[in-house]
């Protein structure tokens, strides 16, 4: 006998029924609107590792141009790695990264835009992770011991839940 799911609580967790299935969340009924999400993270290295990336001298290329291109890439093929993620026709990615000098870090920060009937917020989480994830592989040559941080939502906006503001102080 197959069961139907059925729509769980609003105080549940949306990715499964009532019986406790894994399912993708039926959005059909949802109006488009336009959705926004922003991310952020930080990856901290040595500081002779961040001098090869602000010089430009790093052996595999420019750290930072293809660390942006990788993010914009990764926002774009989120449903291939995260299994119950809507693909969605994203309508913007911009990816910006700045160097801190005094903490020996580069942070990265995106924002993903799109209009439709789900939110952006996991393509902005992997197009931060995706480009933290490039500095880590081209300058693992001379750092192994780089540490990704601090990656988050910072901010998203429309859908039904509307407006919404990290608390930065946590």
């Amino acid at each position: 006998m197959t069961t139907q799911p059925s729509t769980p609580p609003a105080d549940h967790l949306t990715h499964f029924d009532a019986t406790g299935q894994a399912h993708m969340v039926d959005v059909g009924a949802k109006a488009e609107t336009h959705r926004t999400a922003v991310a952020g993270g930080t990856i901290r290295m040595k500081p002779e590792t961040l001098a090869i990336i602000v010089a430009g001298t790093a052996k595999k290329g420019d750290v930072l141009g293809i660390a942006r291109i990788a993010a914009i890439m990764g926002a774009k093929r989120t449903s291939d790695l995260v299994p119950l993620c809507h693909p969605l026709a994203l309508t913007r990615v911009t990816v910006d990264f700045d160097v801190d000098q005094a903490n020996h870090s580069v942070h990265c920060r995106a924002q993903v835009e799109t209009y439709g009937k789900t939110g952006v917020e996991m393509e902005a989480l992997t197009a931060v992770q995706v480009g933290l994830l490039t500095v880590y592989d081209m300058c693992k040559a001379v750092d192994r011991g780089m540490v990704m941080s601090d990656i988050r939502v910072m901010e998203k906006h429309g859908g039904k839940s509307g407006d919404w503001t990290a608390d930065l102080d946590k």
